[in-house]
């Protein structure tokens, strides 16, 4: 199977539509029926039901789908990370903004004092976007918080497990009590982070883009947040943060590709370790 019958493949079955996916490609309908027909031939299995209308996936075109979108991934995974080996040493870190400060900063100076330590370019990104960072190349190494995070096809080392508060406007009616359940916060109007798509869930909270936005309209206010305990650190005078007992316990990850080779990204991983 050739890469460019795969990307060709991929685009068909999101566009659903052979002529939007042309368009796509910047190639020509002719020759993009030619290869779709072609790979169908080669694997011995229909990939598409095709109308005068719309294209629908079969159930091997939906496994190749998946397939095939992790495959691409790791493709371009491989260019990304050879054209940075070719520049020079030196590893990405991706983390989520506002998250995991206090260990971030102490990784990167534990790393640092160690004997053939590269450099470190730390990337911070928005909630969710440190696992598709790391599964495309831009990144080396992430740290990821589970369960939010997925970290399915990459070796991982648990760092820290903790528990989750509600931090909200010194004043409101629940700053004063000792503890929370869940079901005390379920009145309360939580942000609504972006999904995949961009768009916003519906409800009644605010539309944050990152936790530094979100700790800000705390501070003012105008939200309340159920996050892990360590966003204590550096917490202003007017928010509060009392503790969720029955909210699920978060556990921060340093995680990184399994076929990684990389000396730096170990060495950084037995820092963290030690951490």
């Amino acid at each position: 199977m050739e890469t460019r019958e795969l990307r060709y493949f991929v685009a068909v079955a999101e566009e659903r539509h052979f002529g939007r996916a042309a368009e796509r490609l910047g190639i020509a309908q002719p020759p993009l029926s030619r290869a779709i027909q072609q790979l169908e031939r080669r694997l011995g299995a229909r990939l598409l039901d095709r109308t005068t209308r719309e294209v629908a996936l079969t159930e091997a075109g939906a496994v190749l789908l998946t397939e095939g979108r992790a495959a691409l991934d790791a493709v371009d995974a491989a260019e990304r990370r050879t054209r940075r080996a070719a520049v020079g040493p030196g590893i990405v870190l991706v983390s989520k903004a506002g998250a995991s400060e206090e260990l971030l900063a102490k990784l990167l100076d534990a790393y640092a004092a160690e004997p053939g330590a590269v450099e470190v370019d730390v990337q911070l990104c928005g909630p969710a976007q440190q696992e598709r960072l790391l599964r495309d190349g831009r990144a080396d190494v992430a740290l990821l918080h589970c369960p939010f995070d997925s970290t399915a096809g990459f070796d991982t080392d648990d760092l820290t497990t903790e528990g989750q508060s509600l931090f909200l406007p010194a004043g409101h009616p629940l700053s004063a009590r000792s503890e929370l359940r869940m079901a005390d916060v379920a009145g309360v109007p939580l942000p609504r982070w972006p999904l995949p798509d961009g768009g916003y869930p519906d409800g009644p909270g605010p539309e944050v883009r990152d936790t530094m936005q979100l700790r800000q309209l705390v501070s003012l206010g105008r939200a309340a947040a159920v996050l892990p305990d360590s966003a204590r650190h550096g917490l202003v005078d007017d928010v509060v943060a009392v503790p969720v007992v029955d909210a699920p316990r978060v556990t921060t990850v340093i995680a990184w590709p399994p076929h990684s080779r990389s000396r730096a990204v170990a060495d950084l991983v037995r820092c963290a370790a030690r951490l």
